[in-house]
């Protein structure tokens, strides 16, 4: 008995040296507090989560048994301040499965996943914690709010009712199954689709099967291979710069067809990686799950608190660009048709051609070949003319730093400074492609901004990207998609630094998805524009500043192709909706219910909707589900917007700073159209985004 009473004695003393040592338990004693990545283990996470939990559930105890009349301050803000350390750990972990996972991580993240959602359903579930929000709720009038109490009050009661606080306990307990079904499916699919991206190479043993592809693009495919153990041959990927500029370039029609099919297919291989069989549950545990709470259809649920909030406004903005866009996508496949046709192609257009004979008209068309824009576009200087409109317009500063811990060599940190000198937060980069990342491109935060316990928190915002990298003394050179998709996500970034919120579930892009998108899609707006690419492109090797020439050809173009990317991005918004808006559970054949939806739809056969469904990772895993029009939805308001910057000037500063005050500080602290008309000062034009995309 002894024995044993030493051993649990030991056991227990180990347990807490181990405690003593994970570095989630105590306060970060690092520059800037910045997460001390050199010290986190894997093994450091799972006893942080348990804290966590447990923390907060003490927390949410103490509130329901407060013996006091529940008011603003012990129960709402009260139940905002619980769980710090869960959100401290949840930040880091979130990080690391996005952007530096392994087999470790995946399998933590399956066992942590469903213990998270019970967690939540605890809280969200909590009879007594539910009654003392609603006894504030319905006193409101008399409490005397600010707005950002308000909108916080509202919110946090909204979200107890669409979480199921006011059903019955069977119903509960059966919301809590399929809450932990899907937090645990979502993960399978984005896993799935990770294993198949990073599994696929196109391997290439004959020089001649390189025709037509840049020395750029050869090189960087060697040195793939090399790092595969293929030295000697060249390796092609389903990562976006690998695979698009063998799509533009490659005279091998039959490879181009091969690597495209290989994208498109990911998680419909019939194999372990198949994501057929989880989509059929997800859908059919959405429309369950919509129906507990009271909602006819998942898209019903998940749009009333969007600025759409009905699926009819959704469709209504979809169609409108629809019949605009598919005639023109089938004037430009006519187009490319003739092209191959002029060349003597006895052959059909395929999408697989698409990109390789666009790449040939713009040429013939506007002189213009991408491949002699690269060179101007090296990643650090177009960072760089990041950092500079950021200061033109709002008086940023950064100044990179080395004292900082990363999670990989490549991420790179920057401290964020106000136009008077004042610490705003820090900024990490993290821009190249790894097998440990998943595809795409992101925003989001080691540490958000809030102001807790009257101090205020400065955020620790990062950029994820899957950009072309360096190869052999060549800087990472980029294409006018990366450069786009690089201002978009510092958009987002802005959006997370500049946050001036008290509460940190208001603060920064904690807004309605159709909103989130408006700081990065009008940051866009300045990456192409005559005035700032002579900011920031130049040669990488000379120095020169691009011509007037090639900026002149930049401008011609900016229309071109729109036909086709606009029906590739509104198809896939489509086909999100049409999972979304199914009324009944039944056994869908995936394959047979998204051909029939996009053939209805009357999607040519040339253009592939941008993501299938077994790999529309925005809609199975990253709460875009009924949301992926949310893109269309703040072009609206961007192409809008940007129309103050075009008649005041690009760098006008009362612009900017109306932007600023009304949009970037304000997180989610009043509806999104009442912040976007204090910056525009009337409602948006609709017509603005079919003028920009021509239209």
């Amino acid at each position: 008995m002894k024995k044993i009473l030493s051993l649990c004695l030991l056991s227990i003393m180990m347990m807490s040296c181990n405690q003593s040592k994970n570095p989630f338990f105590e306060e970060y004693s690092t520059p800037y507090g910045s997460v001390p990545f050199d010290e986190i283990k894997v093994e450091h996470f799972m006893p942080a989560f348990q804290e966590g939990m447990k923390q907060q559930t003490a927390e949410i105890e103490a509130i329901v048994n407060n013996p006091e009349a529940p008011t603003f301050e012990n129960t709402i803000e009260a139940m905002e301040n619980s769980g710090q350390l869960l959100s401290k750990v949840s930040y880091v972990f979130s990080c690391l499965t996005g952007a530096e996972t392994n087999d470790e991580l995946t399998a933590l993240s399956m066992e942590i996943s469903p213990l998270l959602s019970a967690h939540g359903d605890n809280i969200s579930l909590n009879d007594g914690l539910f009654q003392r929000v609603k006894a504030v709720y319905e006193q409101k009038d008399q409490l005397n709010l600010n707005q950002e109490q308000a909108r916080l009050l509202e919110i946090t009661y909204k979200d107890f009712i669409r979480s199921g606080a006011a059903l019955n306990e069977a119903d509960k307990n059966r919301l809590r199954e399929i809450n932990m079904e899907l937090s645990k499916l979502a993960l399978q699919f984005s896993d799935n689709v990770l294993k198949e991206t990073n599994q696929y190479m196109l391997v290439i043993d004959k020089e001649e099967d390189l025709a037509g592809l840049p020395e750029s693009v050869i090189a960087a495919a060697a040195t793939t291979a090399k790092n595969k153990g293929l030295e000697g041959k060249w390796v092609f990927t389903l990562h976006n710069p690998s695979r698009l500029p063998f799509l533009q370039y490659s005279e091998r029609r039959e490879l181009r067809e091969a690597l495209l099919k290989a994208y498109i297919n990911r998680g419909d291989n019939d194999n372990e990686f198949d994501n057929k069989a989880i989509i059929n549950k997800m859908v059919n545990y959405r429309i369950e799950r919509s129906n507990l709470l009271g909602y006819n259809t998942f898209a019903d649920y998940a749009l009333e608190n969007k600025m759409a909030q009905t699926p009819e406004a959704v469709f209504d903005l979809m169609a409108k660009i629809w019949e605009r866009a598919l005639p023109q996508a089938k004037k430009e496949a006519k187009e490319l048709q003739a092209y191959i046709n002029k060349e003597g192609g006895k052959f059909k257009l395929e999408a697989w051609d698409w990109w390789y004979y666009t790449e040939k008209v713009r040429k013939e068309k506007f002189d213009l070949d991408e491949a002699e824009l690269k060179p101007y576009f090296k990643m650090e200087n177009v960072r760089e003319g990041i950092f500079m409109v950021a200061n033109r317009l709002y008086g940023l500063n950064f100044k990179q730093l080395d004292n900082v811990d990363v999670y990989h060599p490549e991420v790179e940190v920057f401290e964020v400074s106000d136009a008077d000198g004042s610490l705003i937060g820090l900024f990490y980069t993290d821009y190249y492609p790894r097998e440990g990342k998943r595809s795409g491109a992101w925003m989001s935060s080691l540490r958000k901004q809030q102001v807790l316990n009257g101090q205020h928190v400065h955020p620790h915002i990062y950029n994820v990207g899957n950009f072309t990298r360096p190869v052999g003394d060549t800087p990472a050179l980029l294409s006018i998609d990366e450069v786009e998709t690089m201002f978009h996500e510092f958009g987002h970034a802005l959006h997370g630094l500049l946050s001036k919120c008290t509460y940190n579930s208001l603060s920064g892009t904690s807004v309605s998805r159709d909103f989130v998108e408006l700081p990065s899609q009008i940051m866009e707006n300045w990456c192409m524009h005559p005035e700032v690419l002579k900011l920031y492109a130049k040669h990488y090797e000379t120095g020169e500043i691009i011509p007037d020439e090639l900026i002149a050809k930049i401008q011609a173009s900016n229309t071109f192709n729109q036909g086709f990317t606009t029906v590739e991005l509104v198809s896939a918004a489509y086909l999100d909706m049409f999972w979304h808006v199914l009324d009944k559970s039944q056994d869908f054949d995936v394959r047979a219910f998204e051909t029939e939806q996009l053939t209805k739809l009357g999607l040519i056969p040339e253009i592939i909707v941008r993501y299938r469904s077994t790999n529309f990772i925005h809609i199975f895993k990253n709460n875009y589900s009924a949301g992926y029009y949310s893109y269309l939805w703040s072009e609206v308001l961007d192409a809008d917007g940007f129309g103050l910057f075009e008649e005041k000037g690009i760098f006008d500063q009362a612009s900017a700073t109306s932007f600023r005050k009304n949009v970037l500080e304000r997180g989610n602290t009043d509806e999104p159209m009442n912040l976007y008309r204090a910056f525009r000062g009337a409602d948006p034009n609709p017509e603005a985004l079919l003028l920009r995309r021509g239209l």
